[in-house]
């Protein structure tokens, strides 16, 4: 089931993103979120973009939500987008699921052009935006050092 984020859903995001903050180089962040942390992100997120849930068996599973680019104000009408799944759900078109559904709300929206940006190699992240229509514009080399190594960054985008 999809369905919106409510800020009583930090604890289960923590538990999928903590995982990604932890053991592998896709999130930069380098100390696991709290929940009231995330309650808070939440909270900022949703009062002009969106922010998605991906519930199995009543436990959620997953999300997307938009974010601000950049904060400029001449960067209003472009946003980036993320997409989280618990490990065990990767491979079950839960992904395409969340990311379908959050174009169709940025639509609806004066969004103009989404970006994608993605940790260095991540095949299944990248085939994943590709095939929603979105292209790589951008390869930033070592531009992140976690686990003691560089990390490149792409970045893919789609215009609406």
């Amino acid at each position: 089931m999809l369905r919106p984020v409510h800020p009583d859903d930090a604890p289960a995001i923590c538990a999928i993103y903590n995982h990604y903050v932890l053991d592998t180089p896709i999130t930069f962040e380098e100390i696991p979120v709290a929940p009231e942390e995330m309650r808070q992100r939440i909270l900022e997120v949703t009062r002009t973009l969106p922010w998605l849930v991906f519930e199995e068996d009543s436990q959620l599973i997953a999300y997307a939500h938009a974010g601000p680019w950049r904060p400029r104000s001449a960067y209003r009408f472009t946003v980036e987008a993320t997409v989280y799944l618990d490990p065990a759900s990767v491979g079950k078109g839960v992904g395409s699921a969340l990311l379908d559904a959050l174009l169709a709300e940025l639509r609806m929206r004066e969004v103009h052009s989404v970006i994608g940006g993605i940790a260095l190699p991540n095949e299944a992240s990248a085939a994943l935006l590709e095939k929603f229509g979105f292209r790589q514009v951008a390869h930033f080399r070592e531009v992140g050092r976690k686990f003691d190594r560089w990390i490149d960054v792409g970045n893919w985008q789609l215009l609406l």
